[in-house]
């Protein structure tokens, strides 16, 4: 499994504080088959023009060099766009060595002009890769469907599609409608797990789904190779009973959490 979207980079945004904390999210997600991971600190938009291109470079190469054998760890950012027609282009600000570039719009209502802004960035060479489309406010699948239009690519957090509420259950529509990429963490030095999300897949008979969101689309999208369509998973009750059955599973460990934040 690969995992585009996490916070482990240590005390550099919300994420994990400590090189100790870092190193033990790794450790699970190696023992859980995890074998890339991304490290995404947060970055304004507004101010990537004036990012050294080198900017953590030795926090990434220390957390690689005491990562567990066998994961790797690649480099990357998770932009908010925060002001429109922002040159995104830097191979600094990609995911890796691709051209897929990671990005979020403000956590409340979304600004006017969304699709606009991704298919702007999408013509000038880069491919957004927009995170967490279930958690904005006021988000439709029909503004999904428009943003996949213009060549934006969705990326889904597990702990959305595992957990309760309004924004779980436009994670798991999404899902339901084949309109979901990629399935990342998001982990912020916490219990977030993307297996967690592929063994209910492979539960519920997903089982193709479940390697196309977290193996091979994360794969292409990283090596800039066209990504697959990933099918629509039927969700029902029994499906929700499988979902209910995990959660409790992973609770004496923890269940995931998405901690709060502006």
């Amino acid at each position: 499994m690969i995992d585009v979207h996490t916070h482990l980079l240590p005390g550099v945004d919300d994420g994990a504080r400590t090189i100790e904390q870092s190193l033990e999210v790794l450790r699970r997600f190696a023992a859980e088959g995890v074998r890339c991971v991304v490290c995404t600190p947060h970055l304004a938009a507004s101010e990537a023009h004036v990012m050294p291109p080198d900017r953590y470079r030795e926090r990434h190469w220390r957390l690689g060099e005491l990562a567990p054998e066998g994961l790797v760890i690649q480099r990357g950012w998770e932009i908010m766009l925060d002001r429109p027609g922002v040159d995104l282009t830097a191979p600094s600000l990609a995911l890796g060595a691709s051209h897929a570039v990671l990005v979020e719009f403000p956590r409340g209502t979304l600004p006017s002009g969304t699709t606009d802004e991704l298919a702007r960035l999408r013509r000038s060479g880069i491919v957004p890769v927009v995170a967490h489309p279930e958690r904005y406010g006021r988000m439709t699948v029909a503004l999904v469907r428009e943003w996949r239009a213009v060549g934006a690519v969705m990326q889904t957090d597990t702990a959305y599609l595992l957990g309760g509420g309004e924004r779980a259950a436009l994670a798991r529509e999404l899902l339901g409608s084949g309109l979901i990429d990629i399935l990342a963490s998001d982990n912020h030095g916490d219990t977030r797990s993307l297996p967690a999300a592929r063994t209910w897949l492979e539960e519920i008979g997903a089982v193709d789904q479940a390697r196309l969101l977290t193996e091979i689309n994360p794969g292409a999208l990283l090596s800039d190779q066209i990504l697959v369509p990933v099918p629509p998973v039927r969700i029902d009750e029994g499906t929700f009973g499988r979902l209910r059955q995990l959660v409790k599973r992973l609770t004496p460990l923890g269940s995931p959490s998405i901690p709060e934040r502006p």
